[in-house]
């Protein structure tokens, strides 16, 4: 039987198949239903920067507050140093599912700029988690903002947060940078332990009728595995960072081309999302199937096996590609 073990931030896991941040890891039967389906690790849903500036400000206007109240009224409010401007329930989520589950539980925080919210990460360390992943979600609309002033803030991010831990660093970044590559060795050379490819900026969306401008959640699917795919495949063996992929993983065969690119995970959420939890074995099922008809007796054996590095044509990666396929087109394309 092939061996689907795999090591990821240096944790060992039982296959490559996690489980990434979604509203079905963000509850205890969630978390362990997961586990049971063969989630080989579990990614929490992040705590947002947003949410813990905006408790912050709120603690701040409180006490504002009580300076111009009497003495009477000033013994409702509570002591500052008992007073708790974190959502308590997310470190809580963490300590309850580390307990309730054998495989790592990695915690995550969303954010954009190096504030006082980053000490959270040691906060969710603190809490049990293996692991962190810092989502970095950041939309350069700003025209001001230089492609040298976003690279900056990214590494700050990472320098910062990675001097305050103990335990592993996944770095999960968007696509639109000027140079992947660049970026991708920058963040490895700053602390980055992973690099999970790649966010997906969701996109805003109008409303003809309400004439309003409104979010609109899109599920992933099978063909957005390309562009992580692709980017796995020329980074690997480039950076010492474990790589994840992440978006467009619906079965076993993205899985398998995550892979082989040089992925040491293959992360899921739009396909739990619509098929369950239980969903991840029936992934297994058909990755350890190929496997074994392909003769791979581990993962570690097919893992970069086609990566830039290894294909007889390392430009398929690049624009030669992209020409071959215009060139080529019959009018019959396949999704």
């Amino acid at each position: 039987m092939s061996d689907l073990s795999t090591t990821y931030l240096g944790l060992q896991l039982r296959s490559p198949l996690v489980a990434s941040a979604s509203p079905l890891t963000g509850t205890l039967d969630g978390v362990r239903r997961l586990e049971d389906a063969g989630a080989s690790a579990i990614v929490l849903p992040s705590l947002f920067e947003e949410q813990l500036t905006h408790e912050a400000l709120d603690l701040h206007d409180l006490l504002e507050s009580s300076q111009t109240t009497g003495a009477e009224a000033f013994g409702f409010l509570p002591e500052v140093e008992d007073y708790n401007t974190g959502p308590e329930h997310y470190l809580e989520l963490v300590e309850r599912a580390k307990r309730a589950v054998s495989v790592p539980v990695i915690g995550s925080l969303n954010g954009t700029s190096p504030t006082g919210w980053l000490r959270y990460a040691t906060l969710i360390q603190d809490a049990g988690a293996d692991a962190l992943e810092l989502n970095i979600y950041f939309v350069a609309a700003d025209p001001a903002l230089t492609s040298a002033d976003v690279e900056a803030r990214y590494l700050e991010l990472v320098a910062a947060v990675r001097s305050s831990l103990a335990i592993p660093l996944a770095v999960k970044i968007g696509p639109f940078l000027s140079s992947v590559a660049n970026m991708a060795i920058r963040l490895d050379d700053a602390g980055a332990d992973g690099l999970v490819l790649f966010n997906r900026f969701y996109q805003a969306d109008i409303d003809v009728e309400e004439l309003e401008v409104t979010p609109r959640l899109v599920l992933s699917g099978p063909t957005e595995v390309r562009l992580p795919l692709v980017w796995i495949a020329i980074l690997y063996g480039r950076v010492d960072a474990s790589l994840a992929a992440t978006s467009g993983i619906h079965g076993w065969e993205q899985a398998a081309q995550v892979l082989l690119a040089g992925a040491d995970v293959a992360m899921m959420t739009s396909a739990l999302l619509r098929n369950g939890p239980e969903h991840v074995g029936v992934v297994e099922d058909g990755l350890r199937r190929w496997m074994e008809r392909k003769e791979y007796d581990s993962v570690d054996q097919l893992r970069g096996s086609m990566s830039q590095r290894a294909v007889p044509d390392p430009e398929a990666y690049e624009r030669a590609n992209y020409m071959k396929m215009l060139t080529s087109y019959t009018g019959n394309a396949q999704p």
